[in-house]
């Protein structure tokens, strides 16, 4: 029987802390003028990202938002204005980001989302409700996957990250169309990252747990509130600066072995 040594011809990536560099790097974070996204954008600017601040309603948070990540040297950022369900938007959207900065896009966060604040049961909810919820989570998150992985760049480096929810298998009571409009993009995410084989662009979800923003609190109880905080086995509501590191891990050289993956950032939530 022949014996020999194998030579491997396989060679891992140098894992540095550059590899979490992000410089000059464009990165399009939609639902950025608050919450999740906000932080997330935050969070890619620090690591020198050159970011597009995407809002549908609120230009003067997202504003806000780019003047300070500008006037502190932190990176650059241009606010855009689109509707994520709206496909010539969103395309628009793609094109003032490669105008702005003039350079390859490497890196869609799609942190845009609603929730329907009255929590009704599905046998009480209202069918207007649903078609929102899923244009703008399920939709919208199709639109700009699609646009994304015909437009990032190949060959290594492209990154496409969509903030989902933990509640997409926790299956709470009353978020009957939220969950349902998550785990729809989670299904999606892990079909996408197959079918971007050979670009060397990776597909992931975040999922967040509770996380003290504007949108968890809207209509929501004392109890409701409280309850959250008891089920998370770390004793507190998450906050936005817990979910941004995850993604700017993704997003970088050191995440590129992630792919296809629904990862929980919940604190032990579910």
């Amino acid at each position: 029987m022949a014996t020999g040594t194998a030579t491997s011809t396989v060679t891992a990536p140098q894992t540095t802390t550059q590899s979490f560099s992000l410089q000059d790097r464009v990165a399009i974070v939609t639902g950025a003028s608050r919450g999740i996204g906000k932080a997330i954008a935050l969070h890619l600017a620090s690591l020198g990202a050159k970011v597009v601040i995407n809002y549908n309603s609120n230009s003067t948070l997202a504003d806000q938002l780019t003047s300070q990540i500008n006037s502190n040297s932190i990176g650059k950022a241009i606010s855009v204005k689109a509707d994520v369900s709206d496909p010539a938007q969103v395309k628009a959207l793609f094109d003032a980001a490669e105008t702005a900065f003039g350079s390859p896009l490497h890196i869609l966060v799609n942190a845009a989302g609603i929730l329907d604040s009255s929590y009704s049961s599905i046998p009480n909810s209202s069918l207007e409700e649903f078609d929102k919820t899923f244009s703008v989570n399920t939709r919208g998150s199709y639109l700009c996957c699609k646009e994304a992985a015909n437009r990032l760049k190949k060959g290594g480096g492209g990154r496409i990250i969509c903030v989902t929810s933990s509640m997409a298998v926790a299956l709470r009571p009353g978020f009957g169309s939220y969950a349902a409009s998550k785990a729809a993009v989670e299904a999606m995410i892990k079909i996408l990252a197959k079918e971007l084989k050979g670009t060397g662009i990776t597909a992931n979800c975040v999922a967040p747990g509770p996380i003290a923003t504007d949108m968890f609190f809207e209509g929501k109880s004392e109890e409701m509130v409280k309850r959250s905080v008891d089920e998370s086995p770390l004793g507190r509501l998450g906050v936005p600066e817990d979910v941004a590191p995850l993604v700017g891990f993704l997003a970088s050289d050191a995440g590129e072995w992630v792919n296809g993956q629904i990862i929980r950032v919940n604190g032990g939530y579910v």
